[in-house]
């Protein structure tokens, strides 16, 4: 690929900046050390960070996935969104697992920002059942992402 103007400078596409196709791995690998972090926040009382780290957990694994089935990099922060493009991969995906994904995403901005929410800080809204329940679902997702990756490949890449 070649470099395209814009605004008067060069950029590369982020597919060929920021993508090593080889690095899948190191996208599960963080994904793993996201969601320990979230175990260890949320037994620290910090449900809301929790609930981030177990929604980037989900995301970055199923990047991996992306990356190592598919030779694809999706542009996109939910989970959910990254399941369906596994779909249209050809990997077969249970309703368990899309759920735990869906449910996730809805903790991607309202667990960070105050304007998310009408009053208060984030960490105010969070409880130790929604850190339980992220963690219950980032690991769902992340056991179908480690089941997926040791099954031998549909594209045979």
């Amino acid at each position: 690929m070649t470099a395209k103007k814009l605004s008067g400078r060069d950029i590369i596409p982020v597919e060929v900046a920021f993508v090593s196709w080889e690095r899948w791995a190191d996208w599960l690998q963080d994904a793993e050390d996201d969601f320990a972090a979230a175990v260890d926040l949320a037994r620290l009382g910090r449900y809301s960070k929790a609930c981030f780290h177990a929604q980037q957990a989900a995301e970055k694994a199923l990047r991996a996935l992306l990356i190592a089935r598919a030779g694809r990099y999706e542009r996109t922060h939910s989970a959910y969104a990254l399941l369906l493009a596994v779909e249209r991969a050809g990997l077969a995906v249970s309703q368990e697992v899309k759920e735990a994904a869906e449910e996730l995403d809805r903790h991607y901005v309202p667990s960070r920002y105050p304007n998310a929410w009408p009053w208060g800080p984030p960490h105010a809204h969070y409880k130790e059942r929604d850190a339980e329940s992220c963690l219950k679902n980032a690991k769902a997702v992340l056991d179908y992402v480690k089941s997926a990756l040791s099954q031998p490949n549909p594209q045979g890449a």
